[in-house]
């Protein structure tokens, strides 16, 4: 027996480890189109663009050869021809599987109408992160595209740095779409009290330089001088290489929930996944995601009893100047936002939907987030 993983990050990585924790020993094997060793993302926005910290690898080489886990790093997945099991690869050869997992995550999203200046840049990879503290180093000025989490992140990274931001975000507030306008107003404020030129409202029309980016040209027409800027509006899932395979995508790869596709032998993990909730498709694209979604689609997949199920209640953070931004529970825009504490920096919010105690969200607040956990579904 054979287990392909398509995909060298944190779902792919765990996928590897759960099937020999429960015991499978079969052969695995694990393609991931970056040279780098399996490694941690969530620090490339923050220490690593810092400077605090250069290695996110999860595990050295011994460790997958002690595990007997096959890596074929730099290796692009192209195509899979699920008739004969077959992965087909970039560089002309292919691999056989009986078991394949997809775990491509997502690349970023671009502005195709801008156009191809040097000093422009999206984050991502460890590369990417690499580039922009390289680029740091002899920036005066940066404007960030988009006020999601990782711009947010990006700005309070270059003001750590010294350089000069300007971010520009086409909705009402940072982080609208996801924490709603009264929390994104709160984490807008903490940026600007750190010196950000935050514009909400505007989007970007287009880029002028000669060969490097000078100015970005807003959309309400203002030219705003930038050494480096970086486009941070969000991802898309990593799924053109399976056009053609009959296996069934949308927003992601669909599944069902246990991560097992339209195809009997093909399941999928991580970012790139929408796992069926209910009759919908969803993907979720949390970091905490993965443990829970690998503790569910690796014993089904191997057919083996997954033990007692445990509520899950999503988490995720985000580290922003000296403050850790936390979720737990599932916020929505149509939520009742109700402020439990705010001191001007730190706060306190729980989300309210038909009575029911959705999602509590706190900046500086662990211990207050985190005692909530229990709470989370119960009529508020």
């Amino acid at each position: 027996m054979t287990i392909v993983i398509v995909g060298a990050g944190l779902a792919g990585l765990r996928t590897a480890q759960e099937v020999r924790k429960l015991g499978y020993d079969g052969e695995v094997i694990l393609v991931g189109d970056e040279q780098h060793l399996p490694y941690d993302r969530p620090p490339l926005s923050k220490e690593v663009l810092r400077g605090e910290r250069e290695d996110t690898t999860f595990e050295n080489e011994e460790y997958f050869a002690e595990h007997k886990i096959e890596l074929r790093l730099g290796s692009v997945a192209v195509s899979v021809d699920p008739a004969t099991r077959s992965l087909h690869l970039a560089d002309g050869t292919s691999v056989k599987y009986d078991d394949l997992v997809v775990a491509t995550g997502l690349r970023p999203r671009r502005l195709p109408s801008l156009p191809d200046l040097d000093g422009v840049h999206v984050l991502r990879s460890r590369d990417d992160a690499e580039a922009l503290r390289r680029a740091a180093v002899d920036t005066n000025h940066v404007v960030v595209v988009g006020a999601g989490f990782i711009g947010c992140e990006l700005a309070s990274g270059f003001r750590h740095l010294g350089v000069s931001v300007t971010v520009l975000e086409p909705q009402d507030t940072p982080l609208a779409s996801v924490l709603g306008t009264e929390v994104g107003a709160l984490i807008g404020r903490l940026h600007l009290v750190e010196g950000v030129d935050l514009r909400t409202g505007v989007g970007v029309d287009t880029l002028r330089g000669t060969g490097r980016v000078t100015h970005v040209v807003a959309s309400d027409g203002t030219e705003i001088e930038a050494d480096t800027v970086v486009v941070g509006i969000g991802s898309v899932p990593v799924i053109d290489w399976l056009e053609g395979s009959g296996i069934e995508v949308g927003n992601g790869v669909h599944a069902d929930a246990t991560g097992r596709t339209s195809d009997p032998n093909v399941w999928t993990v991580g970012d790139v996944a929408a796992w069926t909730a209910g009759d919908t498709p969803k993907r979720v694209e949390h970091w905490s995601n993965v443990g829970d979604q690998v503790r569910v689609m690796v014993p089904a997949l191997l057919g083996v009893d997954a033990g007692a199920s445990r509520p899950v209640v999503p988490y995720f953070w985000s580290d922003q100047y000296d403050l850790k931004i936390q979720a737990l529970g599932t916020p929505a825009p149509g939520d009742s936002v109700e402020i439990q504490e705010d001191d001007g920096r730190k706060f306190l919010a729980y989300y309210v939907r038909d009575g029911i105690l959705t999602a509590v969200v706190g900046a500086g607040k662990a211990g207050a987030v985190m005692k909530m956990r229990a709470k989370i579904g119960q009529p508020a």
